[in-house]
This record gives C-alpha cells, sequence and structure tokens, in this order.
C-alpha cells in the first residue's frame, strides 16, 4: 500500500497527519529488486550474488 493510500484510508476514518519524518530513508535503496526487500541485508536473500552490492546499499527503507 503506497503511503498517500494508507494516509487517505487513515484520514478518512477520521484521524488527521500531524506531521511525518524520512529519519529511516534509505536513498540508495531503488525498491525495484527481483527477490524484493529480502535482498537486502539483513537477510541477504540471494546469497553471495551480488552480496558486496546490497551490503553496499544497506537496508530497505520499506
Amino acid at each position: 500500500m503506497s503511503e498517500d493510500g494508507v494516509i487517505a484510508a487513515v484520514e478518512k476514518a477520521g484521524f488527521k497527519l500531524a506531521g511525518k519524518s524520512e529519519i529511516n530513508s534509505n536513498p540508495k535503496d531503488t525498491k525495484d529488486y527481483s527477490g524484493g526487500v529480502w535482498t537486502l541485508p539483513p537477510t541477504l536473500s540471494q546469497g553471495q550474488k551480488d552480496r558486496q552490492r546490497f551490503l553496499t546499499i544497506g537496508e530497505s527503507d520499506v
């Protein structure tokens, strides 16, 4: 579910968004991995394949 979709659903239920933060954002995470977020650490579902690349990206912000 997209962030906009969640905000819309919550506001429809009567809540008001007071603010948000990008504190856990990871700009290196392109979110387009064939194995999903499990491709990135700490899971590294691809094993040794492209391991260093995924370690350099770091954890997903999803």
